[in-house]
């Protein structure tokens, strides 16, 4: 009974997802038809429009009877805008694009009946046409934004397999929803899975593809006891993975919601925008009234300054400001996701692309904040044997220094020597016997106890003592290594402009003054506990500062920076939360990208404004002197935003 049960329930799960998919589906063909059937009416409009201008020139019809032949393609193109407008009246938010589109062009169908003025039909259906043409465009904009950032969501797992044993001790697989997988429980992922819980190895060898997340081509392998987060596919083998987070807490669920929110973090420029866009609208109504009356009142003709009024009205609509600027903004956290950096929401653009400082943390920022060994130097034996009896001497420790000297000779657990009477000695190292030998590993502390004579190293790092049977037989020096890009990344902001870089770190003197030197850095500060990291950055802070980190000690001085950007690959959940951004592949040199992409979407925004705004004022001075025509008008308006929203479009190519 209870594995029908189970079984009802996968095909219960498979249903859901299945019409999850079809959902998103519907949407998507949805949106492609409402874009076909926008363009078979544009080009019905554009034929019947050239149809009716022939009728115009080749028949003498009255002024009525010629309305009637233009609003066929005006009605068929403006139903919607129309439609707009109304609502727009009704809910008392009259003042939007529609209603300045409806109101100028129905304004120029009526100004053929004034005595003495010319027809403007044509005018007025192409104005409805051209406008749709933009709407058009920045439905395409809109929707290229959407896909760059809907890649993302591709990443969303569909199920999981929860892998356990019945009675019998025979294996027992279930699909079922992610959110449903408990923190210790077993998931199966087979080769071209989706990894879809964080969790950790306990069997089987793969690799894995990470570039949905990270932006990194290059498989990652994978093995026993390695840790992996979801939204990865799996590539070759089958693992068996311990789950570690609940689906809510996992990576994925993490990244879709930080990306699904930055639409809700404006900018100071699209905040802007919107406020213009409420004061500017209703000024321009009434502007566009005055036009139209005062001089009339004054002997003026009413046919001539309600042309110009209405003209003031078509070019005036703030369409191309109000479309591409919040668009410039959505293309360029799109842009980024691209390259395995996510911004929270557009007003961190605007900060990123004032830094002038960066502020580092060392371990697992700057460096892999993993211990390995970069030198051995031997005194009475070579550096392989020195080498090999240290990693039997550390086999049991569980200290990083251990795991580091067990990494550089990894094949001491099975050269059948045998290791016995191991003794710790609390803060200097570790004492054991190694076949008839009696090997000691540890600091100077240890050396002394035991009466080794041991010499300093011109090294800097963490240097391991060894003696045999009391007698001093060398040293090795073991590091925290720097990440390949690091001084790549430091050189690339000192290019951007960025003359402050600073690292803090809890690290020795010595050490934290090695990495510095190494990678150029202009100032730094070690031997610092968390609540120092704070006032240092407090202190630092001035003209746009970033701090870069990856712990949990890390969260509050991310959180008290301008802009805090966090190491998402390795980092803490802490740190990544209080952070307003995020770099997935934890590279330093991705910094520098995130700020050049910043610049260049807020420099593309910058040009729309002043695009719209320069040929505006040009075409509005024009037309209340009666030198614009209509079609000047259309350009202004339409024209202008298209313009800008092909220019904004450019922010996708991060």
């Amino acid at each position: 009974m209870e594995k029908n049960c189970d079984y009802c329930g996968v095909h219960a799960h498979h249903d859901e997802h299945h019409e999850h998919e079809h959902h998103h589906e519907h949407e998507h063909h949805h949106e492609e038809h409402n874009t076909r059937e926008q363009l078979r009416l544009i080009i019905i409009t554009a034929v019947l429009l050239v149809g009716a201008v022939i009728v115009e020139h080749q028949m003498a019809l009255p002024t009525w009877q010629l309305l009637l032949v233009y609003l066929i393609p005006y009605l068929i193109i403006g139903h919607d805008t129309l439609k707009e407008a109304a609502e727009g009246l009704l809910e008392g938010e009259p003042f939007n694009e529609h209603f300045l589109m409806s109101i100028a062009t129905i304004g120029a169908l009526c100004i053929g009946f004034l005595p003495g003025a010319e027809t403007q039909f044509p005018e007025a259906v192409f104005v409805m046409l051209f406008f749709q043409v933009g709407e058009l465009f920045e439905g395409y904009a809109e929707g290229k934004s959407r896909d760059s950032i809907a890649h993302l969501m591709e990443i969303k797992p569909d199920y999981a397999t929860l892998w356990s044993k019945d009675e019998g001790g025979r294996s027992k697989e279930m699909t079922v929803a992610p959110d449903e997988v408990k923190v210790g429980d077993t998931i199966i992922i087979k080769p071209g899975e989706r990894v879809p819980l964080d969790g950790v190895i306990i069997d089987g060898a793969s690799a894995l593809n990470t570039v949905a997340l990270t932006g990194e081509s290059l498989p990652r392998d994978v093995a026993e006891d390695d840790e992996v987060i979801s939204g990865c596919v799996n590539l070759s083998g089958v693992l068996r993975v311990r789950v570690t987070k609940p689906y809510g807490e996992s990576t994925v669920s993490k990244i879709i919601k930080l990306v699904e929110d930055a639409g809700e973090h404006k900018s100071q420029s699209e905040t802007f925008i919107t406020r213009f866009a409420r004061i500017y609208t209703p000024i321009v109504v009434f502007a566009a009234i005055a036009l139209a009356v005062v001089p009339t009142l004054l002997g003026g003709a009413f046919s001539t300054w309600l042309y110009r009024a209405l003209m003031f009205l078509v070019v005036s609509c703030p369409c191309a400001l109000v479309i591409s600027v919040p668009l410039t903004f959505f293309g360029g956290i799109g842009g980024a996701s691209r390259r395995g950096i996510l911004i929270k929401g557009a007003n961190y653009m605007d900060v990123l692309a004032k830094v002038r400082t960066v502020v580092f943390d060392k371990t697992g920022t700057l460096t892999h904040g993993k211990f390995a060994v970069t030198a051995v130097h031997p005194d009475a034996i070579d550096d392989h044997q020195l080498l090999h009896l240290a990693a039997h001497v550390e086999h049991f420790s569980t200290h990083p220094i251990g795991a580091a000297l067990r990494d550089a000779f990894p094949d001491e657990a099975t050269d059948g020597c045998e290791v016995s009477d191991v003794r710790e000695m609390a803060g200097q190292g570790i004492i054991a016997k190694v076949g008839d030998r009696e090997v000691a590993v540890g600091n100077t502390k240890l050396m002394d106890a035991i009466g080794a004579k041991w010499h300093d190293c011109h090294h800097t790092g963490t240097i391991i003592h060894v003696a045999i049977n009391g007698t001093y037989a060398g040293h090795i020096v073991i590091n925290d290594q720097i990440k390949a890009d690091s001084a790549e990344a430091i050189a690339a902001l000192h290019a951007l402009g960025v003359n402050r870089t600073v690292m803090l770190t809890g690290d020795r003197q010595e050490v934290a003054d090695n990495v510095a030197k190494q990678l150029g850095l202009t100032e730094y500060h070690a031997e610092l506990m968390p609540a120092d990291k704070v006032a240092h950055v407090e202190q630092l802070m001035g003209d746009g500062l970033a701090f870069v980190g990856d712990g949990i000690n890390d969260a509050p001085v991310l959180a008290r920076a301008d802009i805090g950007i966090a190491m998402g690959g390795l980092g803490s959940d802490a740190a990544i939360e209080a952070a307003d951004v995020v770099l997935m592949d934890d590279k330093p040199s991705k910094i520098a990208t995130a700020i050049r992409i910043a610049r260049r979407t807020l420099a593309i925004a910058r040009q729309n404004v002043w695009l719209a705004i320069g040929i505006k004022l040009a075409v509005l001075v024009l037309a209340a002197f009666g030198v614009a025509t209509m079609w000047m008008a259309v350009f202004a308006d339409v024209g202008v935003t298209v313009l800008a929203v092909l220019n904004a479009m450019r922010t996708l190519r991060a």
